[in-house]
């Protein structure tokens, strides 16, 4: 199967090319810029942008899928450009739904987000969960994107699937996510901050793992026009925890506290019963390790700049 990847060469969509060459796919990346953690000759890429339908529909041509991973995913950087945010997470969106409609593409997956169930009054919440209207913009944006995959399926018979996605992490992360930010605080033997009392929980993802699993919606498993599925692992992670995990992976650092943020996502416990018993999909990596594996490849990322330093 030919899949077109929008965002490949990010950090989630980059293990999702490992992933579709792995199962035997042939993947093509789209995105603003080749990939930093592939060869030039390794990924097949096309540069452009989701807000180009013309370069979109172009680069779908031949496809027999799309996963859609493009989007802007920094909660704080949208905040900052709402406008941006906006044309980026809904407008790219469509023009992804549209052009896969105009080239008669198979399936269209799209990359949501576990904070869609964010200001709900649930405590645990599976997939039919009614949403309640989202306080931040960021959820907003990626349930427009929801909303126009629902709408593609059921006026056009574009079949497409949500992967809401666990909160992820692993090599090549943003640095300002989370658990990198963290860690890169504690490698430089700086307090590590945490906004509020720290019981906000996460259910957090090994990036590989959460690849794996938007690799295997591509399998035809039902006959729903828009089938949900939320990638997420069994365990629920509070940011005290995560503080702590990092303190003792990377060694002895003081932990301090500070006003909670606005329209933070408190944490649900989110049931990914769904994709394992449809998919065959379940999270492997326990946090721990999945931590480990990540403060590895950061220290290998180190040495390597450090020898790239020398030689220059």
């Amino acid at each position: 199967m030919r899949v077109l990847v929008t965002g490949g060469s990010g950090f989630i969509g980059s293990h999702v090319v490992d992933q579709l060459h792995a199962a035997g796919h042939t993947p093509c990346s789209f995105d603003r810029r080749p990939s930093p953690f592939h060869a030039p000759d390794e990924v097949e890429t096309v540069i452009g942008d989701i807000l180009d339908p013309a370069a979109l529909s172009a680069a779908m041509e031949g496809c027999d899928a799309v996963l859609h991973l493009a989007a802007a995913a920094d909660v704080g950087e949208v905040a900052k450009d709402p406008a941006g945010a906006e044309a980026l997470n809904s407008r790219g969106t469509f023009n992804v739904l549209e052009a896969a409609r105009g080239q008669a593409i198979e399936h269209v997956l799209y990359a949501s987000t576990i904070w869609v169930y964010s200001d709900g009054a649930s405590r645990r919440v599976d997939e039919d969960e009614q949403l309640a209207l989202p306080s931040h913009l960021y959820t907003a944006t990626k349930l427009a994107g929801e909303a126009y995959c629902r709408s593609y399926a059921a006026l056009y018979g574009v079949r497409t699937t949500i992967l809401r996605f666990g909160i992820p992490y692993g090599p090549r992360a943003r640095p300002a996510a989370v658990v990198p930010a963290f860690v890169e605080r504690a490698l430089a033997g700086e307090p590590l901050t945490i906004a509020g009392d720290g019981a906000q929980s996460r259910r957090f993802v090994y990036v590989e793992d959460l690849a794996e699993g938007a690799v295997r919606a591509l399998q035809p498993c039902r006959e729903d026009s828009c089938r949900v599925y939320n990638l997420v692992s069994d365990r629920d992670v509070s940011i005290r925890e995560i503080a702590e995990v990092v303190r003792d992976v990377v060694g002895e650092t003081e932990i301090v506290f500070t006003p909670a943020r606005t329209a933070d996502f408190g944490g649900v416990a989110v049931c990914g019963e769904r994709a394992a018993s449809e998919l065959g999909w379940s999270a492997r990596t326990p946090f721990e390790e999945g931590v480990r594996r990540y403060v590895a490849w950061r220290r290998g990322e180190e040495l390597t700049a450090g020898d790239a330093l020398v030689t220059a």
